[in-house]
């Protein structure tokens, strides 16, 4: 079963507290997401960086659980 948007903003945020976290599903299907992350802990890192961050939170669910997860990441302004 994949995860809810719920349970991926839960996981986001757990990891990332104070990141505001905007999801859109891609497919219609609850597999396919694109999120946007605002964290305070993305400032100083180079985009790989922070999309390693917000991977980390997810605790290994990605291509399980989690098969698609577009990524747009930003430090709060």
């Amino acid at each position: 079963m994949p995860m809810s948007a719920d349970e991926i903003t839960q996981a986001i945020t757990a990891g990332l507290p104070g990141a505001v976290v905007e999801l859109t599903d891609l497919a219609g299907d609850n597999d396919h997401w694109a999120a946007k992350v605002t964290a305070p802990q993305f400032a100083g890192k180079n985009r790989v960086q922070q999309h390693k961050l917000v991977y980390d939170t997810l605790g290994g669910r990605m291509g399980g659980v989690l098969h698609a997860l577009q990524l747009t990441t930003s430090v709060p302004t």
